[in-house]
């Protein structure tokens, strides 16, 4: 029997795969967000695939949509939409996290309206927001309240949505379990293993049996000890980025976007829908696109001594500028070294000019 990182890993690679021989016949809605209350989903009894992009193949299709201008994350997920890399998916639910989700949303719905032949799954939206203000809750709650009605609908069964709260808690106390091992010293995890831990694509059952076998089997991890890095910026929906970075001898043993350590959240406890928007509300993380400047430097400072991080690395990409805007708040705050990446190509890092700001020792 392969060991549990193992199996994690070979998950995490098929992520991008059509899932429906894995499902067990379980209808699969894919989403799109980093703030999506995915307990619905699981509670609908459906399988709920977060899309991801493919920086290896041709986003012209999704160019075309949406302009070169958007994110090219979200370019390429509505790419590989219209060719059918994620198979039959029912629905494709997006959340307003950032524009390009927003943008990608608005594309998915007018291609369902004027060009029915392209293929695509009927889009729905849940616009979530983020504002510290009490309307902001009771229209959060609104907003979860319809999305869960119309899952009823579409299901034809009513949800659980207890049992599905309490299984989605568990995978969050496993997660936060499994990114200590990353943040000791040295790290028992990889920047790029603990992607694949916590982005395998699984049923959250399977999901958080691997997680404690993972735990159970954490003493035979190997020790890693290259320059520890702290990744701020941008999303990465893929590990091309890591991977590029720790070849040259460092690990990454934290980050602040919604595919690592902000998936790693408390959890919601009580099963019902107030509890759900209370959660989505105030439990998200500061990311760029939703916390102010302040609160990106606060989190950073405070993430940075936690996973006790010798470099930060600020990596924006093309086409999402707006954690460059953070940078000198964050490199105030820290006391560590600090270096930004600007306007990086989809799954690409210019290492050449990490190596002169801060060469790694070796």
């Amino acid at each position: 029997m392969p060991t549990a990182l193992a199996a994690l890993e070979e998950a995490y690679a098929r992520r991008g795969a059509p899932p429906a021989e894995r499902t067990g016949g379980a209808p699969v809605v894919g989403y799109v967000g980093a703030d999506l209350p995915v307990e619905l989903l699981t509670a609908a009894g459906v399988h709920a695939l977060r899309l991801t992009g493919d920086p290896d193949s041709d986003s012209a299709p999704g160019d075309r949509y949406l302009g070169r201008g958007v994110d090219p994350a979200a370019r390429s997920v509505l790419a590989r939409l219209l060719d059918g890399s994620f198979g039959a998916l029912e629905r494709v639910v997006v959340t307003h996290d950032c524009e390009a989700s927003l943008r990608l949303f608005y594309a998915l719905r007018e291609l369902g309206r004027v060009e029915p032949g392209a293929g695509v799954p009927q889009a729905y939206l849940v616009d979530l927001l983020h504002l510290p203000h009490r309307t902001t809750a009771r229209y959060n709650r609104r907003r979860i309240g319809e999305f869960a009605a119309r899952l009823e609908a579409w299901t034809g069964r009513p949800l659980d949505l207890a049992g599905a709260v309490a299984a989605h808690d568990e995978r969050r106390r496993l997660l936060a379990a499994a990114a200590e091992l990353r943040r000791a010293v040295p790290a028992r995890l990889t920047g790029r293993q603990f992607l694949a831990v916590a982005n395998a694509a699984l049923p959250v059952a399977e999901h958080v049996a691997l997680l404690e076998r993972l735990l159970a089997e954490a003493g035979e991890l190997a020790e890693h000890t290259g320059r520890r890095v702290f990744l701020s910026g941008s999303d990465h929906d893929t590990p091309h980025v890591y991977e590029a970075v720790e070849s040259e001898g460092q690990v990454i043993v934290g980050e602040d976007h919604s595919f690592g350590d902000l998936a790693v959240t408390g959890p919601v406890g009580a099963g019902g829908l107030d509890a759900l928007a209370e959660h989505y509300h105030h439990h998200v993380g500061p990311t760029a696109h939703r916390a102010t400047a302040g609160e990106r430097a606060a989190y950073a400072a405070a993430a940075v001594r936690r996973c006790r991080a010798e470099l930060f690395v600020a990596y924006c990409r093309a086409g999402d500028e707006a954690p460059a805007w953070d940078f000198p708040a964050q490199r105030a705050a820290l006391d560590i070294p600090a270096v930004l990446l600007e306007r990086q190509e989809y799954g690409r890092v210019d290492l050449a000019a990490l190596r002169k700001e801060h060469p790694c020792p070796m």
